[in-house]
């Protein structure tokens, strides 16, 4: 057998009208589906409700600030604050950029909602004097609406 049998190029046998006629890269074809960020599928809105109830029951920067929740509790508060988030932002005029702003809207009340949740409970604080522990609430910050500025020596 000489090498150019045994070469791989001898093997394929293209019709030469084939080769003539076709561009051998075609540009891709367009998609029939649209995508859209919004509304989100059940099984996102399931997966918020599991990160909540994980943020909200488990150590982390929150609860080191305001207390974990129980379990149980928690679980109750995160379906409460996804349904009241995406509420409100399913009650937002749609816009022309597939669902991103609504999305963003969602995002920050359930941030926003996370956040009156804890802090509007009682925080264990440290042990009494006479050894029984005392509830705390949370102070409320209002925000301030001033911008700070930063002043800079001449």
């Amino acid at each position: 057998m000489s090498d150019q049998e045994n070469s791989p190029q001898s093997h394929l046998q293209f019709p030469d009208s084939d080769i003539k006629d076709k561009d051998p890269i075609k540009p891709p074809m367009p998609f029939a589906t649209k995508f859209s960020i919004w509304p989100p599928t059940q099984r996102t809105r399931d997966a918020v409700i599991s990160r909540l109830i994980e943020t909200l029951s488990t150590p982390s920067i929150l609860s080191k600030r305001f207390g974990i929740i129980p379990p149980d509790e928690a679980a109750n508060v995160a379906r409460i604050i996804e349904e009241e988030a995406y509420a409100s932002a399913n009650g937002s005029p749609p816009s022309v950029d597939d669902g991103v702003e609504i999305l963003q809207v969602y995002s920050k009340e359930i941030s926003k909602r996370m956040l009156e949740a804890v802090k509007g409970r009682p925080i264990p604080a440290a042990p009494a004097e006479n050894g029984e522990t005392e509830e705390v609430r949370s102070p409320v910050v209002e925000p301030n609406h001033e911008t700070p500025t930063l002043e800079t020596e001449s």
